[in-house]
């Protein structure tokens, strides 16, 4: 197997950063292949960035859920939320494996898509009563870390309310 094909098995995206990288290279060496040599390549580019967009997304939705098993008092929706976590993570997992390349831009993609998964998370915590502009502040300024995105972690389940007849 040629290095470029087992890059391509390995790594889709660095392997399309490279083909990108090449193609416009092979564009200033004046070619007379009849290529469309620049939109070619971003083309190829545009592999890698549905890859980034793809975590990107998953990243968002993995934050968002967590936000509300953080802050919503809500007992009835958190399978829900911890199922969508799990699927994300799995999914995250599954483009990490196709694209190593990836994990390197992990932290930085966190940070891109924290700021809009929590504005999704309060606006969903608003839409079911259960958001105060003090609450608002505190998940506003609220960051988890790579391990506990990408890993096992979930928020500490909060403490059931007395079953009815029971005492407090």
């Amino acid at each position: 197997m040629t290095q470029l094909k087992q890059l391509y098995e390995d790594d889709v995206v660095a392997w399309a950063e490279q083909q990108a990288q090449a193609l416009r290279a092979a564009a200033h060496s004046n070619s007379n292949l009849p290529l469309d040599w620049e939109n070619l390549a971003e083309e190829i580019e545009d592999l890698a960035k549905a890859y980034r967009s793809s975590l990107k997304s998953h990243l968002r939705r993995v934050i968002q859920h967590l936000v509300k098993l953080e802050h919503s008092p809500a007992f009835d929706p958190r399978h829900g939320w911890r199922r969508t976590i799990l699927s994300a993570r799995i999914e995250i997992r599954d483009l990490l494996e196709e694209s190593p390349s990836l994990r390197r831009q992990a932290s930085a993609l966190i940070k891109s898509v924290t700021s809009g998964a929590i504005q999704l998370a309060i606006a969903d915590l608003e839409e079911h009563g259960e958001m105060n502009p003090l609450m608002s502040r505190v998940i506003r300024r609220r960051a988890y870390t790579e391990e506990q995105i990408l890993g096992d972690w979930f928020p500490p389940e909060p403490k059931e309310p007395p079953r009815g007849g029971e005492e407090p």
